[in-house]
């Protein structure tokens, strides 16, 4: 899977595929399945744009971030690591297009199978 964000003016590219989970795992020393798991048990994947403040603050953004840049790094080879890319941005308002990587997490666990 692969789209196109617009973050601080520029067009970011993000795709997902299946060496996705093992350059997240690479680079941040933690399962991919894991991590998402994690956020999926607190029911914060599928309803983020419905969170209280308090859910809010017990969401752990990091994981979005090292999401966000894994998902950039499979579209594009040549990004810098994870706090250089980042610092290219004057504004990184996650909020704006995190629905867009909800998606691409969830294509990533779900199974294609039909019941």
């Amino acid at each position: 899977m692969e789209k196109t964000v617009t973050i601080d003016g520029k067009e970011v590219r993000f795709k997902s595929n299946g060496a996705t989970p093992i350059k997240y795992q690479m680079q941040f020393r933690k399962n991919f399945f894991a991590e998402i798991l994690k956020l999926n048990k607190l029911g914060k994947l599928k309803n983020i744009d419905e969170m209280d403040d308090n859910a809010i603050d017990s969401l752990d953004f990091n994981v979005f971030y090292n999401i966000a840049w894994t998902f950039a790094k499979t579209a594009d080879s040549s990004i810098p690591d994870p706090e250089k890319w980042l610092e290219s941005f004057d504004e990184f308002p996650i909020f704006d297009f995190i629905t867009e990587l909800q998606e691409m997490i969830m294509a990533n666990i779900q199974s294609s199978k039909k019941k």
